[in-house]
C-alpha cells in the first residue's frame, strides 16, 4: 500500500512539473508611443507658372515624417495605398486629365497606435500616347510629313457618321498647289509629348465653310494663314463611333487654328491609320462633315 502511495505521489509531482513548464509566457512590447509632430509634403513634378498642376507625368514626391513612427501607411486618394517604412515615396498618378487627390498618411507607432495627416493635391496627367503612335509619328525624335498628293483620297469628304470619303476623293495631284507644299514636323520631347510645327510657305488651303474661322472671307481658297509656332498636341482616346477595324481609336487636339495641310475649321484629328511612312487623318469640319487627308514622310 505504501508503495502505491509513493508511486501516485511521483506521478502527481511529474504532472505538476509538466504543467508548470506549459505556463503561458508573457511578452512585453514596451511603452505605447503615439507618433507626434507628423508632417506631410507632396510635390507635384514640373509645377511652374505655365503648368500649375504639373508637367503631365503625374509624378508626386511624397514625404512624411514623425517622431516615434516605425512605419507609414500612405493612401494616395486614387483607391491605392502602400506601407512605406521610410515615409518617403515617389508616386505616379495615371488617370488622364486634371484631378484632385487627398493624400492621407497614417504614421504607425509601437503597439499599432496611429497619428493621421492629410493633404490635397491637384495633378495633371497627360494621356499616355501609345508607343506605336509615338514612334511612327516622330521616329523616336523628329519626323517631317507632307501631303501624300499622289495617293487617291489624299483629300476627301463624307458624312460624319461614316469613316471614308464617300462623297468625294481627290485624284493624284488634283488639288490647289498650296495644299501640297506644307511641311509638318512632329517631334517627341523628353516627357514623351508630341510637338508640332508647320511651314505652310505663307499660305494654307481652306474650304469655303471655314474661311471666316481663319479670319478671311469667300469660298474655297489659298489663304495667308499664320501657322508659326510650336504646338503641343493633346492626345486622347477617340470620341467618335469608329472601331479598331477602321481607326487607331486615338485622336489629338491642335492648339490655335488647328491647321494640318488644309483647313476645315476643325482642331481635333482622329488617326485612322499610321505607319512609319503614311498617316490617314479624319476631322469633323465646321460644316459638320467628315474631312480626310493623307500624309507621307518627306523623302
Amino acid at each position: 500500500m505504501i508503495k502505491k502511495i509513493k508511486s501516485f505521489a511521483l506521478v502527481f509531482l511529474a504532472a505538476v512539473a509538466f504543467l508548470a513548464g506549459c505556463e503561458k509566457k508573457e511578452y512585453s512590447f514596451g511603452d505605447f508611443k503615439t507618433p507626434s509632430d507628423l508632417t506631410l509634403t507632396a510635390v507635384v513634378a514640373g509645377v511652374d507658372a505655365s503648368n500649375p498642376n504639373g508637367n503631365g507625368t503625374g509624378a508626386v514626391a511624397i514625404t512624411a515624417t514623425a517622431k516615434n513612427a516605425i512605419s507609414y501607411k500612405v493612401d494616395f486618394g486614387d483607391g491605392k495605398s502602400q506601407i512605406v517604412p521610410s515615409g518617403i515615396i515617389n508616386y505616379k498618378y495615371t488617370n488622364p486629365g486634371t484631378d484632385e487627390y487627398v493624400i492621407t498618411v497614417n504614421a504607425i507607432g509601437t503597439g499599432g497606435v496611429v497619428s493621421t495627416i492629410s493633404k490635397k493635391v491637384t495633378v495633371f496627367v497627360a494621356f499616355e500616347i501609345p508607343a506605336t503612335i509615338l514612334q511612327n509619328m516622330t521616329g523616336g525624335t523628329s519626323k517631317i510629313w507632307v501631303s501624300d498628293k499622289e495617293a487617291p483620297g489624299h483629300f476627301g469628304v463624307g458624312p460624319n457618321d461614316q469613316f471614308s470619303p464617300i462623297w468625294y476623293e481627290a485624284g493624284p495631284n488634283s488639288r490647289d498647289a498650296c495644299s501640297y507644299d506644307d511641311e509638318i514636323t512632329f517631334t517627341k520631347d523628353a516627357n514623351n509629348n508630341i510637338l508640332m510645327t508647320i511651314d505652310n510657305k505663307g499660305q494654307s488651303f481652306s474650304i469655303g465653310a471655314s474661311t471666316a474661322f481663319y479670319g478671311f472671307g469667300g469660298g474655297d481658297a489659298c489663304l495667308g494663314v499664320t501657322a508659326a509656332g510650336t504646338k503641343k498636341l493633346a492626345f486622347m482616346d477617340a470620341t467618335s463611333a469608329s472601331t479598331p477595324s477602321n481607326s487607331t481609336r486615338i485622336q489629338f487636339d491642335v492648339p490655335g487654328n488647328g491647321l494640318i495641310i488644309f483647313g476645315t475649321g476643325a482642331t481635333t484629328y482622329e488617326i485612322l491609320s499610321l505607319t512609319a511612312t503614311t498617316m490617314h487623318l479624319r476631322n469633323i469640319g465646321i460644316d459638320g462633315n467628315a474631312w480626310y487627308q493623307k500624309l507621307k514622310v518627306k523623302s
